[in-house]
């Protein structure tokens, strides 16, 4: 399905106070890789405090917009600012969290020393005895604070293969919080996590955003884990994208529009948003290590 950029639907309306500048800002964006266009015409603002979903199916480029934001692939087209500036040249207050990592069972490598990498594990050297105790103190410190932030006290100093899905994810948040950032970006952070454990990392990070007031950016698979705790979603379809509140962006209306096709969004009696496509569905959020397919999408 091609969708033309002059007619993407834009539904966003930007919350970032009076006189205040984004903490990032898409107007007009595109990228392109391989020669091809992914996505075009992306406008999106993310204000200090806020959490944003990225979402829409496999393979249209919900990743590739985050490696725009690091600065690591260039936009096509548009502007893009990250804290005010270029892409990738305010990455020291850019926490960044990639796609699920696992660790073998054989890891012996303690939680609190993965978070502390997060602080300093892009140095090198052998520390010269008596100097640097103050900074040693004040990293131990601060480990400390990341891990009580995450609720991981009780099994940070265990090895790390030995913790469950869960706890080594939220021990991953808190190597990317370690160095303060203002804007924390996550890849599918809630892949391969059982409901519960979603829903538990989900409302750590709506706490992170309201008691630290950092930006959080994730791309999503599923929004039902996250979705009481969002205030902007950006939706991406091949070639297009919409962007704008929950309520703005996962409609019937607006998703029709963006596809080119038949969709409803219906809700469940358990409160889930559930997207259908005529005849087939635009959007199949299925788990990609599990069997594809089918007629209707969890949102």
């Amino acid at each position: 399905m091609s969708i033309h950029p002059a007619e993407e639907v834009r539904t966003e309306t930007v919350r970032t106070g009076p006189g205040a500048e984004p903490v990032l800002s898409l107007r007009g964006a595109a990228v392109r890789v391989g020669g091809r266009t992914l996505w075009s015409g992306v406008d999106l603002a993310v204000g200090a405090g806020e959490f944003s979903a990225v979402l829409g199916p496999n393979g249209v480029g919900k990743s590739t917009l985050v490696k725009v934001l690091l600065g690591v692939l260039p936009a096509a087209a548009g502007e893009v600012r990250v804290l005010g500036a270029a892409p990738g040249e305010r990455n020291a207050a850019v926490g960044y969290l990639p796609q699920r990592r696992n660790f073998d069972a054989s890891v012996r490598i303690r939680g609190v020393d993965v978070v502390r990498l997060g602080l300093d594990g892009d140095l090198w050297g052998i520390p010269v005895p008596g100097l640097g105790r103050a900074r040693r103190r004040a990293a131990r410190e601060r480990v400390d604070q990341v891990v009580e932030l995450v609720g991981a006290g009780t099994y940070a100093h265990r090895p790390i293969g030995q913790c469950s899905g869960g706890e080594q994810q939220r021990l991953l948040i808190a190597q990317a919080l370690i160095r303060r950032p203002r804007l924390l970006l996550l890849d599918e952070p809630l892949d391969s996590l059982d409901l519960p454990n979603q829903s538990a990392v989900a409302a750590l990070l709506g706490r992170i955003c309201r008691e630290e007031g950092v930006s959080v950016v994730m791309v999503a698979h599923d929004v039902n884990p996250i979705l009481h705790h969002l205030d902007r979603v950006v939706y991406i379809a091949e070639g297009g994208a919409v962007s704008g509140t929950p309520e703005q962006v996962i409609t019937s209306a607006t998703l029709t529009r963006l596809y080119r096709t038949p969709v409803e969004v219906l809700r469940t009696g358990d409160g889930r948003l559930v997207v259908v496509g005529q005849p087939e569905a635009p959007a199949v959020h299925t788990d990609r290590h599990g069997n594809g397919g089918g007629h209707a999408a969890g949102l």
